[in-house]
């Protein structure tokens, strides 16, 4: 009897004394292609037939079983990452699978990996130095200095980066095991050492004041107010639109963010459910959207017709978006003159969390105001930021138990 349409067919070749079996199995483009198995017993090629066929009923691509890393990588990139993540995840999930991993483990078969060659791989990692490794003295030409003429500079990953690595390479794996390519995630065997961060690197009540005050100045003062009072992201600082200020009823919906993603910028959903939210707008903030928008009006009027009608809030001279990195060059004369020393623009939106539990406010109204996806991440913020507050009370707990 001849076999149905999609239960393949089994055969023997005199000329290699084997038995083959063929079908047509699920790609990993999505698409349908024959491929073939053999052995010298039947019974042998029957079962492997069978496995296959199953594996590509459950979505499973028939190449999967002989993936090397590097192709499991570049299908879980396209087919499951990108369909699912933020652009900026996505790019940033691609640049570590293509820098790092690819070149050191991107031949090994992804079946065979084991815990030994990722914990290996993550010590070569945190030893090496990236400009050796990926020639960045090199492309300095006539100027190289350092590793292309033989002096190492030692430039070693930070911890961030390694953590940042291992992350990327674990959720591949898991993604893996989910799809039933893998048994087991071996990268959750290896730890790798969590990055640390600088704490107290939020602004004090007189910081805040004298940022304000220095930021009254600039242009894009009324960003510096909302970053502070609300702690806005710098991207949906940067995404606001006039259409999201109801004036009416005092509010402002954080419905965008801005981000350059593949050489353009792109406004995109916020980064998590809660980060999409509407927050109240209060004077000091109206007051100095109102003053922004007079200032608006009249550049429009000074660009004539080189004016670029985006509806953004914050824009250039022109109307046009503006480039997130391009807000350095405001913010560090900015933080100079207000003696904020290295603080990052970001940590105005600590600067938010903290002042507001320092005045009792409940952390489950801060998380809201800010946008947090977990309340743990705006207690751990707060808990970085108030030594003086733990000082206090230890001080208090003194007075009362030892007089």
């Amino acid at each position: 009897m001849k076999a149905a349409n999609g239960d393949g067919s089994i055969f023997y070749r005199a000329s290699k004394d084997r038995w083959f079996g063929a079908a047509y199995l699920l790609q990993p483009d999505g698409t349908y292609a024959r491929r073939e198995v053999s052995h010298k017993d039947r019974d042998q090629v029957v079962q492997k037939l069978r496995n296959m066929q199953t594996r590509s009923d459950q979505g499973i691509p028939a190449e999967a079983t002989n993936w090397q890393v590097e192709a499991f990588l570049k299908y879980w990139l396209e087919h499951i990452v990108k369909p699912s993540k933020k652009p900026k995840t996505y790019q940033g999930y691609e640049l570590v699978a293509r820098v790092h991993l690819i070149p050191q483990l991107g031949k090994k078969k992804l079946h065979k990996l084991t815990g030994a060659d990722v914990r290996l791989f993550m010590k070569r990692l945190r030893n090496s130095c990236l400009c050796c490794l990926h020639g960045y003295d090199e492309r300095r030409g006539d100027k190289a200095s350092c590793c292309a003429v033989g002096r190492c500079c030692e430039r070693r990953p930070s911890d961030r980066l390694v953590e940042q690595v291992h992350a990327v390479l674990r959720n591949a794996l898991q993604a893996a095991v989910r799809e039933e390519v893998l048994q087991r995630n071996v990268a959750k065997l290896v730890q790798v050492k969590g990055a640390q961060y600088d704490i107290n690197r939020g602004a004090t009540e007189e910081q805040a004041r004298l940022l304000l005050e220095a930021a009254r100045a600039t242009r894009l003062h009324a960003l510096f107010v909302l970053a502070l009072f609300l702690g806005l992201r710098r991207g949906e600082l940067l995404g606001l639109k006039w259409e999201d200020i109801d004036w009416a009823e005092n509010t402002v919906q954080i419905r965008r963010t801005l981000q350059r993603v593949d050489g353009a910028l792109q406004a995109v959903t916020p980064k998590t459910n809660r980060s999409r939210r509407t927050v109240p707008l209060i004077a000091v903030c109206a007051e100095a959207l109102r003053s922004h928008k007079r200032r608006q009006a009249m550049e429009r009027l000074l660009a004539g017709e080189k004016w670029v009608d985006t509806g953004y809030v914050f824009t250039t001279e022109i109307g046009t978006a503006i480039e997130p990195d391009n807000l350095r060059r405001v913010w560090y004369p900015l933080r100079e003159a207000a003696g904020l020393g290295e603080m990052r623009l970001h940590d105005l939106r600590h600067s938010c969390v903290t002042l507001l539990l320092r005045l009792k406010v409940p952390p489950h109204i801060v998380q809201a105001i800010v946008g947090h996806a977990d309340i743990h991440v705006t207690m751990t913020i707060y808990a970085h930021a108030s030594l003086d507050d733990q000082r206090k009370a230890l001080d208090q707990l003194a007075e009362l138990v030892a007089g």
